[in-house]
């Protein structure tokens, strides 16, 4: 179920990743231990530090480092995956090696590589300290040695003849093959570039002419074979244009995707790491034959908008049953349509459900268009929301709370899963119990799962506003730590600090951060400084 949810939150919008602004990376007073340039390991991974880095970087070719704190969630959940490809690594031999770096400790390694975050992965290639490159695998054990392998070997596969290149074509579901008259062109090192990033797909590269003519081409193109949908997509190479990574990368992302993608354990890494700006849901139950009929006037408009809207079908007796709360529903609500902006998660719904394709064209091109509204999703407030220290808001109630012009509101957005919102669960009930008595002062909270609100996006939790008395809809983001005290402070001097040194906290429970989650655990999971 956790598991789920972690999926179901891209469809929140949420950016990817744990936040922790800790604001510390101190070493601990009293740890003077003289350390040698000997290199060491843990469950097969270098333990490094400032005085063994450079021998670690000069004795292997390719060295993947793991900057950490040792507080940090995300990073103790990552270590088992590290460990686990570090062994497998070592088992073939391969000139990839793993280490970390705890940059609590290693204060000067973290400056020198701007470590702002935590985890955060570096690849060091030929002993290069100047120039590392930032990890953009996925954050378990395949993801890393698969990209790791990647990164130590041929970033495609070089096809010599027709026969070879038909045998690889037919080897996997989804390929890609450029075609370039000149291997050692610009063109074809970007082509290279992008082969050696997106390691969840298979490259290979042809320049022999007998390869040209068995594929129909005469210039440079990049062709992406499929065993699905139309099979093959060409995209030819414009010579005053050249090509542009980012831009080929993207492509890629959107076309090796099925016009219309089931949500399913094996699919949902690739709806959420194709990066297209809107989902379109049918939600329905697989088990009705009457409801699978729907799929096919869904599939017919989807064509229209690939590339731009993702037209994904969601089984409410499956797989996507646990996502259903996130968009306010039940299984009882299907057939129905959800279109989702992923930018700041807005969810848009027709004012009664047609599944003709000319219909669900209309609806999605006047979203697009911005002729429709979002539909907010509200909960119920508690009959006792407002006589109790922390004052329980809902989408319907915040409005007239928070902006209440003769009040000074203080609001926690949170989600019930998240662990830093948990850690400072009880510091909030006891700010509530401290101003309860006092006018000018609301402590309040709200439920970001659960309650959606017009002009305000929540990206992490727990996220705290203050909102000033008076006048014209203020709204202050307070960053500080989370203690009673420094919020009793920033209250006291009108909602900001005054002018001290904060203190630096030792435990991530007192830290400034936002706990964040990352749809399948991608390299963007990380608490920041």
């Amino acid at each position: 179920l956790v598991w789920v949810l972690v999926l179901s939150l891209a469809w929140l919008g949420l950016v990817v990743g744990g936040e922790e602004e800790d604001g510390e990376v101190v070493a601990e007073e009293g740890d003077d231990e003289v350390l040698s340039d000997k290199l060491e390991e843990e469950d097969g991974v270098l333990v490094l530090h400032e005085h063994n880095f450079a021998r670690a970087l000069s004795e292997h070719q390719l060295l993947l480092v793991e900057f950490y704190a040792p507080w940090c969630g995300h990073c103790q959940r990552l270590a088992p995956a590290f460990a686990q490809a570090a062994t497998a690594l070592k088992d073939e031999s391969s000139p990839a090696r793993l280490g970390k770096v705890d940059a609590t400790a290693q204060t000067a390694l973290a400056s020198e590589f701007g470590i702002t975050s935590y985890p955060t992965l570096k690849l060091f290639r030929d002993g290069n300290r100047t120039h590392p490159l930032a990890y953009t695998g996925r954050m378990d054990a395949k993801g890393i040695v698969r990209w790791m392998e990647r990164q130590a070997g041929p970033s495609a596969t070089l096809l010599q003849d027709a026969d070879t290149a038909a045998a690889f074509i037919g080897s996997q579901d989804v390929v890609v093959v450029g075609f370039f008259k000149d291997l050692e062109s610009e063109a074809a090192q970007v082509f290279y570039e992008v082969a050696g990033e997106m390691v969840d797909m298979t490259f290979g590269v042809a320049e022999a002419a007998e390869v040209f003519e068995a594929y129909g081409l005469s210039a440079n193109t990049i062709c992406l074979f499929k065993k699905f949908d139309e099979g093959r997509t060409d995209f030819p190479l414009d010579p005053a244009r050249g090509l542009d990574a980012a831009e080929l990368t993207q492509l890629l992302r959107v076309h090796k995707l099925e016009l219309v993608m089931e949500f399913t354990n094996e699919t949902s890494d690739h709806i959420f790491g194709a990066k297209i700006p809107h989902h379109m849901l049918l939600f329905l139950n697989m088990s009705s034959s009457g409801q699978l009929a729907l799929r096919d006037g869904f599939r017919a408009a989807a064509g229209t908008f690939r590339g731009k809207v993702l037209f994904v079908v969601v089984d409410v007796a499956g797989y996507g049953a646990d996502v259903l709360p996130f968009f306010g529903l039940t299984p009882a609500d299907a057939p129905t349509l959800r279109l989702v902006k992923m930018e700041n998660n807005r969810k848009y719904q027709m004012d009664q459900d047609v599944f003709s394709d000319t219909a669900i064209r209309t609806f999605v091109q006047a979203v697009l268009d911005g002729k429709v509204k979002p539909r907010l999703l509200s909960a119920e407030p508690p009959e006792d929301w407002d006589t109790r220290p922390v004052k329980v808001l809902v989408g319907k109630t915040f409005e007239q709370v928070a902006y209440d012009e003769t009040k000074n509101v203080f609001v926690k957005f949170y989600a019930p899963w998240c662990s830093h919102c948990q850690a400072m669960a009880a510091a909030w009930e006891e700010l509530g119990e401290r101003y309860k008595d006092r006018e000018d002062i609301v402590i309040a909270e709200l439920d970001a799962m659960a309650n959606e609100l017009e002009n305000i996006t929540i990206h992490g939790f727990p996220t705290l506003h203050y909102f000033p008395a008076g006048p014209g809809r203020k709204m202050v983001e307070y960053k500080s730590n989370r203690d009673v005290e420094t919020f009793s402070k920033f209250l006291e001097n009108g909602g900001m600090l005054p002018e001290e040194p904060p203190a630096v906290s030792k435990t991530p429970e007192n830290s400034t951060g936002r706990e964040e989650t990352s749809p399948l655990g991608t390299a963007e999971s990380r608490d920041e400084l």
